[in-house]
C-alpha cells in the first residue's frame, strides 16, 4: 500500500526535473532523436532564466522577496524592451505567475520571438515573474532547511497564495511606486490569485485585470485518469511521502528514476512522457525545443501541494487545505476545511481555455465564471489546444498572446 501510493505521488512529477541538468542533456545529445537536435538549443537548456533573459539582449534582474512566515522566494524582472520601448523609467508594471511544478521559465523558455515576457516587454510593460515557494528559484527559507528538515516542505498551493503573491505584490508596487498591476496565471498561478483575493479582498484594489490561463479552481468535469487515481488517496498522499522523507517533488534523482524505470532505452523522451501522463504534452509544440522545455519543468514543488489538488477533486469542491478535524476547528473554526469566498474577487477577469485541455476542463472555467467579475470566456480556436500549449504551443502568440495583449490595453483604457 505504502509503496503504491509512494509510486502514484512520483509519477505526477514524471514530466522533467530540476534544471538545468547538463548530464541528462549530454546523455540526450548521444541518442539519435538528440543527434537531431541544434547545439542552441542545448546551450539555452543550461542557462537559468536571467541567463535566458539576457542572451537574447534584455535587461534581466533577480529580486529576492521574504514573506511573513520566513519563505525566501525570488521574482526575475524584464524592466523594459529590446528594440523597442527600451528606455528605462516608469511603465506599468504586469505579474505572470507560473503553474505546478514549473516556474518563471513558462514565460521566456520559446525566446525573443514568441515568449510572453519578451513580448510584454516590447510592447511597454515592466514585466515581473514570479517563482512559488520551494520551485528552483525560491528554495530558501530564514531558518529551516529545505534538504534537512521535511517542515520546509509543509505548505500547499493556498500558502503560496496567501503569503507568496502578497509578498510579491507589495514588494513590486513599493520599488515602482505604482499603485495598481496587470496579472497573468497560468493554472496553479490562477489558484492562487483566487486564494489570495478570497482571504486578503483588500488586494483587490491592487490589480487592474485578471488573465486566467485554464487557471485551476474546480474539477467537477475532471476526466484526467491520473487525477482520478491519486484523489483517491488524497487523505493519506502526504502522510506516506513525509514518512519516507519525501515532502519535494519534482527533483532531477526522481526525474532519472523514473524515467529509466518506465521509459524504455532509446524510447523517444517526448513519447515516454506523454504515456505516463495520458495527455498530449508535446503535440503542438517543436519537438526540437523538448530539452529545453524539459530542463526548465518542472522546477519543484511540495507534496501537499498535489495533495491539495486531490482533496478539491475527491471532494469536488474548492476549499482550504484539510487537515484533520482538530486542526481544523483551530485554524478555521470547523471540522471542515471552508470553501473559498469567490464572491470577495472583484477583479476584472478573463478566462481563457482550450476545448482539449486534459488537466482543467473547459466547463470547469464555465463553472468557475459565475463566481467571479468575468468579463470575458476566451476559447482558443484551434480544436486540439492544450494545457501546455498556452506557455510551450509553437504558434501560441498569434494563438493567445495577441489577444491578450489587446484585452490588457483594453482594460486599463477604462481606467482612464
Amino acid at each position: 500500500m505504502i509503496r503504491k501510493v509512494v509510486f502514484l505521488a512520483l509519477v505526477a512529477i514524471v514530466v522533467g526535473g530540476r534544471a538545468p541538468n547538463a548530464d541528462k542533456l549530454e546523455s540526450l545529445k548521444k541518442t539519435p532523436l538528440g543527434s537531431k537536435i541544434s547545439d542552441e538549443v542545448y546551450n539555452d537548456a543550461l542557462l537559468d532564466v536571467p541567463g535566458l533573459i539576457a542572451k537574447h539582449g534584455y535587461p534581466a534582474e533577480t529580486h529576492t522577496v521574504e514573506t511573513s512566515d520566513g519563505y525566501i522566494i525570488q521574482a526575475h524582472r524584464i524592466p523594459h524592451g529590446r528594440d523597442r520601448n527600451n528606455q528605462p523609467g516608469p511603465r506599468p508594471v504586469i505579474f505572470l505567475m507560473h503553474g505546478l511544478l514549473s516556474s518563471s521559465a513558462d514565460y521566456v523558455v520559446l525566446g525573443a520571438e514568441n515568449a510572453l515576457a519578451y513580448i510584454l516587454a516590447e510592447e511597454g510593460y515592466d514585466v515581473w515573474m514570479g517563482n512559488a515557494r520551494g520551485n528552483f528559484y525560491s528554495r530558501n527559507h530564514n531558518r529551516l532547511n529545505p534538504d534537512r528538515n521535511t517542515s520546509f516542505w509543509l505548505f500547499s498551493w493556498e500558502d503560496i497564495g496567501l503569503y507568496d503573491i502578497p509578498a510579491f505584490v507589495d514588494y513590486i508596487l513599493n520599488l515602482t511606486g505604482e499603485s495598481r498591476m496587470q496579472y497573468v496565471g497560468h493554472s496553479q498561478g490562477g489558484t492562487v490569485f483566487f486564494v489570495l483575493n478570497s482571504l486578503k479582498p483588500e488586494y483587490n484594489e491592487k490589480f487592474i485585470s485578471f488573465h486566467g490561463l485554464a487557471p485551476a479552481a474546480f474539477f467537477t468535469y475532471n476526466e484526467n485518469p491520473m487525477f482520478t487515481k491519486l484523489a483517491q488517496y488524497e487523505k493519506v498522499l502526504e502522510t506516506m511521502a513525509l514518512a519516507i522523507g519525501l515532502g519535494e517533488i519534482g527533483t532531477q534523482e526522481q526525474y532519472q528514476f523514473l524515467s529509466g524505470l518506465l521509459c524504455g532505452q532509446g524510447t523517444p523522451e517526448a513519447s515516454c512522457l506523454e504515456n505516463i501522463a495520458g495527455t498530449p504534452i508535446f503535440e503542438n509544440v517543436d519537438p526540437d525545443m523538448i530539452p529545453l522545455l524539459t530542463s526548465h519543468a518542472p522546477a519543484g514543488a511540495s507534496i501537499r501541494q498535489v495533495a491539495h489538488y486531490g482533496q478539491g477533486i475527491a471532494r469536488d469542491t474548492f476549499a482550504r487545505f484539510n487537515h484533520n478535524a482538530i486542526t481544523n476547528l483551530i485554524l478555521y473554526g470547523t471540522r471542515t476545511p471552508p470553501e473559498f469566498d469567490l464572491s470577495k474577487i472583484t477583479v476584472p477577469s478573463y478566462l481563457y481555455y482550450g476545448l482539449n485541455d486534459n488537466e482543467v476542463d473547459y466547463r470547469d472555467l464555465y463553472k468557475l465564471a459565475t463566481k467571479l467579475n468575468t468579463i470575458e470566456m476566451i476559447r482558443l480556436e484551434r480544436e486540439t489546444f492544450n494545457h501546455f500549449d498556452f506557455i510551450w504551443g509553437k504558434e501560441v502568440r498569434t494563438e493567445l498572446y495577441d489577444g491578450l495583449l489587446k484585452r490588457l490595453r483594453e482594460s486599463e483604457a477604462k481606467l482612464l
